[in-house]
């Protein structure tokens, strides 16, 4: 294959783009976020761009967390095709709980890699690390051709393993707290200098949800981030890029009036009707970065010991008015596309303003310093889909997934 030609990737064939194709993940973008921020006159660009490019809703996959959506929109396929459905996970062949950002849980070629392989030039810049190997997994920088980097670790990176030498110094700005805006900020600035200098013709920037976890759509520290996001849109966009401006996952308020969060302690239940730790309950959302949302998501899974009556166990979950969805594993894997082997017996969901924990010990929230925020859930699918040039899209959310980024970013690059 050639350069100038479609590229198939996971069944899924790409049109060849004849301008840079721009995927832009904001992560725990909440439609609301949009919505108050241009009402308030701070996102002229993203106004305009909805008005004369396309402009829908999506649906995110489930759970609507950061690592299973992200390698959704990288590749183009549900947690079913490529494997990630979470941050943590029970490790199948160890029994070990562990983190799910080894590249050797991802079961599907990235887009990017596809496009790399067909001779086209690709880059890519998340804000954590966690992602960065994951995305960038199959991609070779020895010939000029990928640059994959993450701002947390922007002043490490080397040409060898990321495709440039210390990112950080690169671009001129400091190495970012990962608990900031910044940490997002510097992805924007990356991918205009990027899209200036580097000339990829297709990249993706992803970024942190630290704000839309601490702030509400209307407080200052929300509309400060999408009016800086902005800024960054209007250079990429009148560099003639073609964009689509997504999301991962939405964000909720999960907290009492009290402003303590608001939580259902699925293990403490679980060893009530069943024996102390007979069975385990796995949040897909856990992973260092505590202070974000002290691991409380409204997703989890449950693996029963052997004999439990399943049945019973359903029953007495679907009973808790905290819960809005409790399903077996085989009802998951269809309703929800997920890797059959990588999810408990039991799934759960909670609802718009609940959270599900394990134990009310096993939790630290004492970092949390404001009323918690998060997602996981049904409540968090629906997710913006914004696209600056006019294309023909699906109308209904359902009809639109947000991994259908890069298809159509492609499609509006070619035109």
């Amino acid at each position: 294959m050639t350069i100038g030609t479609p590229v198939t990737a996971n069944e899924r064939t790409y049109p060849a783009p004849k301008t840079c194709a721009i995927a832009i993940c904001l992560d725990g973008c909440e439609p609301e976020y949009l919505e108050v921020a241009i009402a308030k006159g701070l996102m002229p660009t993203l106004k305009r761009i909805r008005e004369t490019g396309t402009d829908r809703l999506a649906h995110s996959v489930i759970p609507s967390f950061t690592n299973p959506n992200n390698l959704s929109i990288a590749t183009g396929r549900p947690p079913i095709v490529h494997g990630i459905c979470g941050n943590y996970l029970i490790d199948p062949d160890t029994g070990e709980e562990v983190m799910m950002n080894d590249v050797r849980f991802l079961r599907a070629p990235t887009i990017f890699s596809q496009f790399y392989e067909a001779g086209y030039r690709v880059a890519m810049v998340t804000a954590k690390d966690k992602l960065r190997a994951l995305l960038g997994a199959g991609l070779k920088f020895d010939e000029d051709r990928a640059v994959a980097f993450s701002s947390e670790r922007s002043g490490e990176t080397t040409k060898a393993e990321h495709g440039i030498d210390n990112a950080s110094q690169w671009l001129g700005m400091e190495v970012p707290e990962v608990y900031s805006a910044e940490l997002s900020e510097f992805v924007f600035a990356a991918g205009v200098k990027l899209l200036a200098e580097f000339k990829p013709d297709v990249m993706y920037l992803s970024t942190t949800d630290y704000i839309q976890h601490k702030f509400a759509p209307e407080q200052q520290g929300a509309l400060d981030f999408y009016a800086m996001f902005d800024k960054y849109l209007a250079q990429l966009d009148e560099m003639g890029a073609a964009i689509v401006v997504t999301a991962d996952h939405g964000m909720k308020p999960k907290h009492n009036a009290d402003g303590s969060p608001s939580v259902i302690y699925a293990q403490d239940l679980l060893d009530e009707w069943l024996g102390k730790d007979a069975a385990r309950v796995i949040l897909p959302i856990t992973d260092p970065y505590v202070v974000h949302h002290g691991a409380l998501g409204s997703f989890a899974t449950a693996y029963l010991p052997e004999g439990a009556d399943k049945a019973e166990v359903m029953a007495k979950l679907d009973a808790r008015e905290e819960l809005i969805l409790v399903v077996d594993k085989e009802e998951a894997i269809k309703r929800f596309e997920l890797p059959g082997d990588r999810i408990g017996d039991i799934v759960m969901i909670s609802g718009e303003n609940m959270t599900i924990g394990t134990s009310a010990h096993r939790h630290d929230l004492a970092a949390l310093k404001e009323p918690l925020r998060s997602h996981g859930g049904l409540t968090e699918q629906e997710v913006p889909f914004i696209v600056n040039r006019v294309i023909d899209l699906p109308d209904q959310p359902e009809d639109l997934r947000n991994f259908d980024a890069f298809f159509y970013a492609t499609t509006a690059a070619a035109l």
